[in-house]
């Protein structure tokens, strides 16, 4: 019996034409060697797509490792240049994250520090009778709007007579209160900006940001930026045009961060209160102010007891307190 070998295609044709002469999709009609040739052939069109599929897969797969390991590459690379840059600037004569005023309220200088640097504390000379006056402030704080308005002419009048130096250290706690606008720190950034090119210009400009005219209430955006470069003007600020820029870029940013952290984590330098829990936050000889911010009499009283026998009050004039609202 003589046997026919077909194609594989002839095979399949073969088999797609009984089918449909049958209705239905049976091949019964085929014979044995037709019925394993189909089934070859079948199993073949199958493995050419299953290889098509893998090699897809495989393309896929390192495609995808490709763009990953690019990935991690380019991270790393951020990682290490972030980690090669220098902490970002702290403002000149702010050595002890605070600035110390001296008479005619001449700012002490002192060389920027890395934003990231432990502070240097300043001496103070007990011996010497001046008193040493710290006040830790947000300008957003309204007790701080408060202590400044009462008690600011009679530390005035210390400092005027050299009989106390004042240094004031701006922190920023009370950003969630100005409407998302970060006043808190874009204000502190803005002192640091004064006092890094126009030290000597820094109290007048200090004092009006906590004046009863100016100091935005809480729960408000507080100033803009741009409010607070026209302020510089009406303060009578020096070298505007190198802080308008400063304001504008925030270029203490980081140090505000920072700087406030140490505040609120470390304990407060010549004197025995640990960190910084509120503002104002008031010292005179290292000793803590616990009395009423709108008492000019209370405070009056506090220094001249921390003060002892070293401080001559008759040295210095005593304006007269005036009556609380």
């Amino acid at each position: 019996m003589r046997r026919n070998f077909w194609a594989p295609d002839t095979v399949t044709h073969m088999a797609n034409e009984v089918r449909l002469s049958n209705g239905n999709s049976g091949d019964g009609r085929l014979t044995k060697n037709e019925r394993r040739e189909a089934a070859r052939e079948k199993a073949r069109v199958q493995r050419d797509e299953q290889k098509k599929k893998d090699r897809r897969t495989k393309w896929i797969l390192q495609g995808s490792v490709g763009l990953a390991l690019v990935a991690i590459v380019a991270v790393i690379a951020l990682v290490l240049v972030n980690s090669n840059q220098p902490a970002g600037p702290g403002p000149q004569n702010f050595a002890s994250d605070g600035i110390q005023l001296n008479q005619g309220f001449i700012a002490t200088p002192t060389d920027a520090r890395a934003s990231d640097a432990d502070p240097i504390a300043n001496d103070r000379d007990e011996e010497s009778g001046v008193l040493d006056i710290q006040i830790y402030v947000d300008y957003l704080c309204p007790i701080c709007g408060s202590f400044e308005q009462t008690n600011a002419e009679y530390i005035e009048s210390l400092v005027e007579n050299d009989a106390a130096t004042l240094e004031i250290h701006p922190i920023t706690i009370l950003d969630r209160l100005s409407q998302g606008q970060r006043y808190s720190s874009r204000a502190v950034n803005a002192v640091a900006c004064v006092a890094d090119s126009s030290p000597n210009d820094f109290y007048s400009y200090h004092n009006t940001l906590l004046s009863e005219a100016v100091q935005p209430a809480e729960n408000t955006a507080g100033l803009s930026n741009d409010d607070l470069i026209d302020l510089l003007d009406v303060v009578g600020v020096e070298n505007t045009d190198a802080i308008a820029e400063c304001i504008t870029d925030e270029t203490f940013k980081t140090w505000v961060k920072n700087s406030t952290a140490r505040a609120l984590s470390d304990p407060i330098p010549n004197s025995d209160v640990g960190e910084v829990t509120g503002t104002p936050t008031v010292l005179v000889n290292g000793v803590k102010y616990e009395g009423a911010v709108n008492d000019l009499a209370s405070f009056q009283a506090f220094l001249i007891q921390v003060a002892g026998d070293n401080f001559n009050e008759n040295s210095t004039p005593t304006p007269t307190p005036t009556p609380e609202p």
